[in-house]
């Protein structure tokens, strides 16, 4: 059996069927397009289930694809075992509507037999139950062995998703001989052993599953197979596990090389290679694909899988950071078949770096509150951490059970493991509880998707023309298609032919009339729906219109002008902004508006106010060079080589188009521009913000609100002035004076507030409690800063070597408590941070902190009173 490399597998797969008339498809991004089912592509199907379902038209009936894929629900048992991984690669033909069983079981025997050569009498399959069809192919057209044909029943041999697309399985599998074996005297194609492997699923899509759960015969059957490449490889390497995979090896052992450890001589440390190895791939290709770390959704998933791994570097003794060496080797490994690795390798780098820096800052914060924990148990004679405080740090610092558990032993204490997992779980349930109602979501029909099929796609003339000579091809209302429709009701027309732009890019949709003799309609948007269709909502302001009427179609001249002034700014802004940030700004998603717009881009820290001056001066620059604007329609070799900027997980055809300004910017856009850039006229940064981790936006105003925004200022300053009584120029001076004056007063209001107070001491101690020898100071104060209540605690707390002091403060409507217990006092046993956290709860706040020093805030300042009245008895249940 001849020995191929992955990388080898799978240009050999999409050729063979390249040359059974398929259309090679370039790999989905991970992030699902209009499809909320799924958080991260974990299928080769998945990016295609509009073609499945027929809400969209694919590009060719014949399709085949290598597909990228993540999937994390077995995250915590990567690295336990070989044969766990989050990420791999999805081999897959598919047929919308085209060929089915014969072809694909056909196609799919040659490959396995003439092209990678794999010994027939080492092959099994199995088909549905029911499937006789699949069966006879088997057995009589490819003339397998009916014993090596094993029929499985729905859970195994039948693929379905909620409502909607299924049908039965046949599945492929390799023996790789007894020596694999488990050894029973049971061990047959299907057993958990490794001596049969399943590696090629092939799904034949022939029914549509309704409400009623019938399984109704699809006019027109699909095919949908995958085949992972990593499992593949395995057997045509004949290696034990996906780790000793070529590719994955490459990885593997520079990981080794990296750590100085040798891979196979200790199970803990190859299991934390494992993780490495496996986590580094899945983090390079998401962060490819435009995904950050973030607190949820798929951000969440990477960060786990990012601080998993940089855990376990530490774990090998890894001092300091590593993860983007190791990164260095994915792109050196995949990046030929996933050219957006090389492309993006910067940008890549520097979010992977940047979160192993935030990782290893927020260890030390997790380490921190560890360290409180430790010493409340000590405190309280306690030996065992519950599990909602270890899920707490998990949760909140990503901070593993292990660790944690580590930092418990060395102290002599452990950690309630059952809490911490009952806590996960809650967790899992929650968020698959949150996701349940979406399973179906991608193969549901829109209105849209039910309109006749010969109703052509929308001619787009809106580049050349604002307005067209068009024709009424359908009307919907109220989720149904009607004929005709009348005065005052909001409808969506479908036209031949259209000048309205229809919202995407980030732009918005156009607005404007559509009209006849008969009839008006107000357009209020446009939007693409199903099958390249443009959908005018619109208001029916008088008349009736009908299917089949001739109209014309007039788009809102000013509001398009205003729109494409903003776009083409946004242009100028990202090219601006790679030249002062540098070449890892990426567009990261705009909002164009006829008033303004707003610009997100990869960027890892706020930027200074040098920063935005130098790109606004570069806009406006830029606007005032005036710029022709050249738009051309291009091949995408052909507009990469013009070096136009392409955006993450935008999906490009074979044409594109490609906006040229000048020699200052070149990009992709499908967008609506101006025809020189001076018609911006003036550009104005408005604020520059901080969205998720590693991104920003900018959000800013052209042409005549930048005009609106001066007069509005200027207004400002004048009134200001007029209050100050100086001239403009002169305000900022006479503000700097003022702002000195009121810093004085309160520096003398502050010194005043602290003499009383510390006046005030004998009342305080006057009141003071002996609880077992401790001295309890409890006093409440008006209008004291907390600075000064913190003081005044220091004063009495080193006055009285062995007490409590608790003192609030109540300034308007907040209420704050401060507690401080001297050393003496805490050996005995007391503990401000509990003390803290009772007298707050009690009045409906929250609070907490150390045995010696603790604050909170209370919402119900009628409890106050009452609450401090606890504070004897808690601290007598406290001291020894």
């Amino acid at each position: 059996m001849q020995k191929l490399g992955l990388n080898e597998i799978r240009e050999m797969f999409l050729s063979f069927y390249e040359s059974k008339d398929h259309l090679r498809l370039k790999s989905a991004s991970l992030v699902p397009q209009g499809d909320k089912s799924i958080l991260i592509i974990n299928s080769g199907m998945a990016p295609l289930k509009a073609y499945f379902s027929g809400q969209e038209t694919p590009p060719k009936e014949r399709a085949v694809s290598c597909q990228k894929c993540i999937r994390t629900p077995d995250i915590e048992r990567v690295g336990k075992t070989e044969r766990h991984g989050t990420f791999f690669e999805m081999l897959g033909n598919f047929s919308f509507g085209d060929y089915f069983k014969k072809e694909a079981i056909a196609y799919a025997w040659e490959f396995c037999t003439k092209v990678l050569q794999l010994p027939e009498d080492r092959l099994w399959v199995s088909v549905y139950l029911d499937d006789d069809e699949a069966f006879d192919i088997w057995a009589k057209d490819i003339k397998i062995p009916e014993e090596r044909i094993v029929r499985m029943g729905k859970e195994d041999n039948f693929w379905e998703i909620g409502l909607g697309p299924c049908g039965p399985c046949s599945e492929i599998y390799f023996d790789r001989g007894p020596e694999r074996s488990c050894g029973k005297d049971d061990c047959k194609m299907g057993c958990d052993c490794d001596r049969y492997i399943e590696f090629w699923n092939l799904v034949f899509t022939q029914f549509d599953k309704d409400e009623a759960g019938n399984y109704n015969r699809l006019a027109k059957p699909n095919i949908d197979t995958g085949m992972g490449l990593e499992r593949i490889a395995l057997i045509m390497q004949n290696v034990d596990n996906i780790f000793e995979v070529d590719t994955i090896r490459f990885i593997l052992d520079y990981v080794c090389t990296l750590t100085g450890v040798e891979y196979g001589k200790d199970p803990n440390k190859d299991l934390s290679i494992r993780v490495i190895t496996d986590h580094i791939r899945s983090t390079a290709f998401m962060t490819s694909d435009g995904i950050l770390p973030s607190n949820e959704g798929r951000g969440y998933v990477l960060r786990r899988l990012l601080r998993r791994a940089a855990r376990h570097g530490k774990l090998l003794g890894i001092e300091g950071k590593f993860l983007t060496k190791i990164v260095q080797k994915v792109i050196e490994v995949s990046g030929e078949a996933y050219p957006e690795l090389v492309d993006k390798k910067d940008y890549i780098l520097n979010v992977i770096d940047m979160e192993e820096s935030r990782f290893n800052e927020t260890i030390d914060k997790g380490l921190n509150m560890l360290e409180g924990y430790v010493e409340d148990l000590k405190a309280n004679n306690s030996k065992t951490l519950s599990g909602e405080k270890a899920f707490e740090l998990y949760d909140t610092y990503g901070f593993p059970l292990d660790l944690t558990r580590d930092v418990l032993e060395e102290q002599g204490l452990s950690v309630d493991e059952e809490g911490f997992n009952k806590e996960m779980l809650s967790q899992r349930e929650r968020a698959r509880a949150g996701r349940a109602d979406t399973s179906g979501e991608a193969w549901k029909e829109d209105i849209y998707s039910k309109l006749d099929k010969s109703i052509p796609t929308t001619n787009f003339v809106g580049y050349d023309k604002l307005a067209s000579d068009s024709k009424v091809l359908a009307i919907l209302t109220n989720n149904d298609i009607v004929k005709s429709a009348s005065e005052d009701q909001e409808i969506s027309v479908i036209l031949d032919e259209t000048p309205f732009y229809a919202e995407s890019g980030g732009q918005v949709g156009d607005t404007g009339r559509i009209f006849s003799h008969s009839f008006e309609l107000e357009v209020v948007d446009c939007k693409k729906v199903a099958d390249g269709r443009f959908a005018h909502v619109c208001k029916v302001v008088k008349g009736e219109v009908n299917v089949g009427d001739g109209c014309k179609a007039e788009v809102n001249t000013s509001r398009r002008m205003s729109i494409a002034r903003n776009h083409s700014t946004t242009h100028l802004l990202q090219k601006a902004l790679r030249t002062v940030l540098g070449t890892h700004v990426e567009q990261a998603g705009s909002l164009v508006t006829p008033d303004r717009f707003r610009f997100d881009f990869s960027h890892f820290k706020a930027m200074t106010e040098d920063e935005l001056e130098k790109v606004e001066k570069l806009v406006n620059e830029a606007i005032l060079d005036s710029h022709d604007i050249f738009i051309k329609e291009a091949s995408i070799v052909e507009a990469k080589q013009m070096g136009a900027m392409a955006l993450f997980g935008e999906k490009y055809g074979d044409v594109v188009r490609v906006v040229k300004m000048g020699d200052y910017s070149t990009e992709l856009c499908g967008g609506t521009h101006l025809t020189t850039t001076s018609q911006a006229g003036m550009f104005k940064i408005l604020s520059e913000s901080g969205i998720a981790a590693g991104v920003r936006r900018i959000e800013g105003i052209t042409g005549e609100k930048v005009y609106e925004q001066m007069k509005e200022e200027e207004k400002l300053v004048k009134e200001i002035s007029e209050k100050l009584k100086v001239f403009p120029k002169e305000s900022s001076k006479k503000i700097d004076s003022l702002m000195a004056q009121l810093k004085e007063t309160e520096r003398e209001l502050s010194a005043l507030k602290s003499k009383l107070a510390s006046g005030s001491l004998d009342e305080v101690i006057a009141n003071a409690k002996e609880v077992k020898g401790v001295k309890c100071i409890v006093h409440s104060f008006d209008n004291m800063g907390s600075d000064d209540l913190r003081n005044l605690g220091d004063k009495l707390r080193d006055k009285y070597p062995n007490s409590v002091v608790i003192l609030t403060t109540i300034e308007g409507d907040k209420v704050s408590v401060l507690g401080m217990a001297s050393k003496q006092a805490v050996a005995q046993g007391a503990h401000a941070g509990n003390i803290i956290k009772e007298v707050t709860k009690h009045a409906g706040g929250s609070g907490g902190g150390r045995p010696d020093m603790a604050q909170g805030g209370v919402k119900d300042s009628s409890k106050l009173q009452e609450a401090l009245g606890l504070i004897e008895g808690v601290l007598q249940g406290q001291l020894k």
